[in-house]
């Protein structure tokens, strides 16, 4: 059995471009705030929204394309008055695919772990570069519209975080940022993650996935945090 100390690990894999994601944002947040050091939540991405023209062009032609598309993400947001969604999105605004959002979020991850070496591992998930940056940028599209994708928006908000463009840009590191990207994609196919969000936690034992609420999330993490004994675990 691990030590009773160790904090429990949360896989937390997304696709930024998914409106789901963008509404279970906050609440992976708050499972932050409320457990603190009792977690360790690994941000993650998955491949979901890697070409749009195939997923939604194609893939809802008889739905209406890009415009039902849009009208159905409209409908699943005014459900959640947290978070709002400009009507831009997706209608007008199409980023060609989440890749090149995930490899820039990758190359953050990077960026601060060089530079804060040991004492990464020690920041804060609510204060990490990546999930702010990760914020930021689901709110750029969805909220205001803007082409995530697209490298010119990506720099105006890293500089709206206080982090030079040129550096996140770099193309030694973007290649290392590409590289974790593909370590993502490898353990999401190795543990069978269905979609975005999924929060995969206890060494893949236990998955939640989809539009989650609060509350199960927060049940699911208190369990093993309790763990059970040795014996407890098997019963074979």
């Amino acid at each position: 059995m691990p030590d009773t100390n160790d904090p429990v690990v949360i896989d937390y894999f997304s696709d930024m471009l998914c409106i789901w994601a963008f509404i279970h944002h906050r609440r992976i947040e708050e499972l932050a705030r409320k457990f603190g050091a009792g977690i360790e939540i690994r941000s993650r991405y998955c491949s979901v929204f890697s070409d749009t023209g195939e997923k939604i062009g194609t893939g809802w032609g008889d739905r209406g394309g890009y415009e039902g598309y849009a009208n159905h993400v409209a409908k699943v947001a005014s459900g959640f008055p947290h978070i709002g969604v400009n009507p831009v999105a997706w209608r007008d605004t199409r980023p060609a695919s989440s890749a090149p959002v995930h490899q820039v979020l990758k190359a953050l991850d990077i960026l601060e772990a060089d530079e804060a070496g040991e004492a990464a591992a020690k920041i804060p998930y609510l204060d990490r570069l990546g999930t702010r940056a990760a914020w930021a940028l689901r709110v750029a599209f969805f909220a205001e519209g803007r082409d995530i994708a697209d490298p010119s928006v990506q720099g105006d908000i890293m500089q709206e975080l206080g982090v030079e463009p040129a550096r996140v840009f770099d193309p030694a590191l973007l290649a290392r940022a590409a590289a974790a990207l593909a370590q993502d994609f490898d353990l999401s196919r190795k543990l069978g993650v269905e979609g975005s969000p999924s929060m995969i936690l206890n060494s893949g034992r236990q998955r939640l996935f989809g539009n989650v609420g609060y509350r199960v999330m927060e049940a699911n993490v208190e369990e093993l945090i309790h763990r059970p004994s040795a014996e407890e675990v098997s019963w074979c």
